[in-house]
Order: C-alpha cells, then structure tokens, then sequence
C-alpha cells in the first residue's frame, strides 16, 4: 500500500485511468529518458520515473489527464454531440483544445516545458507512436498530448533540479 497512501483521490483516479488506456509509468520514464539522456551521462530509468512521479502529484495535472481521457472515452463511445464528435474522432489538426490541455501540464515546470514538449510531439518515440495509431479502434485524441506534456515537465523538472531534487 505505501505511497498510495499519501496519494490523493484524485492522483489514485488519474493513475489508474492511465494504466486503463494501456500508458504505464515507465512508458512515460522512457519518454523522459528520451529527452534527457544527450544532457545527463548518468541518467537512469529510475531517475526519470521519480520525476514523472513527481509531475503526477500536481492537481492540474490530474485535472487534465481526468478530462482528456474522459472524452477520448465519450468519443470512442460516440457520445460526443456533432460536430465535435466527428472533430476529436479524426484529431482534427485545427482544433487545438488537445493541445492546450497539454500546455498546461507542460507549464507546471518553466517554459523549457514547451520546446520539449513541441519536440516529442514532432518525433512521436516510444508510447506515442502507439496513442497515435488510428487503426486500433481506439481514440487518443487527447491522450497522447497528456502523456507527451507529462514526460516534457518530468523532463524539464530534471533539467531545473539539483541532483537531490531529481533523484
């Protein structure tokens, strides 16, 4: 039981709902890792799981990853009224709102936040390049930029923290 003891409703839900939509925190270490290892000789897998961690106990964080998953859920189900039904089905590259939700993960931790998450979201590695595919019947619209904001913070929190800090 240990840490989740200490964890919030709230934090326990948006873990779990997460780990429901296939996304494990390692997942999204490895995204970290993928951001961090060209600036830390001795960065480990660990070392970036304690950050995203860390990223997931901040309430604005859970308030997205809650919301964004919900209506990635309520579209798969097609419970989304028109136009916006079809909109978030087919991750319309104009709409945006996937994308703002994400920027405010990404804010939590400094504006280095924005040039990581912009770059993960081009690249697509890891996790990514599966929330993105459209053919598992699945709809991510909202996910994959959560998950992506997620592992920009954790990263741009490595990159502002001392060594204790991070570690």
């Amino acid at each position: 039981m240990g840490q989740e003891t200490n964890q919030s409703e709230l934090e326990v839900k948006a873990r779990q709902w997460l780990t429901e939509r296939g996304v494990t925190i390692d997942d999204i270490a490895e995204l970290v890792y993928y951001l961090q290892s060209k600036y830390h000789d001795d960065l480990t897998i660990e070392v970036c799981r304690h950050n995203v961690d860390r990223v997931l106990t901040k309430r604005e964080v859970q308030n997205a990853i809650l919301t964004g998953i919900q209506l990635d859920v309520l579209t798969e189900k097609k419970q989304l009224e028109q136009p916006l039904q079809k909109t978030i089905e087919v991750d319309e590259s104009l709409y945006g709102v996937d994308e703002i939700i994400a920027l405010s993960i990404v804010n939590v931790y400094g504006s280095i936040g924005f040039t990581n998450y912009g770059y993960i979201d081009k690249q697509k590695p890891g996790i990514l390049q599966k929330l993105n595919d459209k053919s598992s019947g699945e709809c991510h619209t909202f996910l994959d930029d959560i998950v992506g904001a997620i592992a920009a913070a954790a990263s741009s929190r490595l990159a502002h923290s001392t060594d204790e800090e991070s570690y």
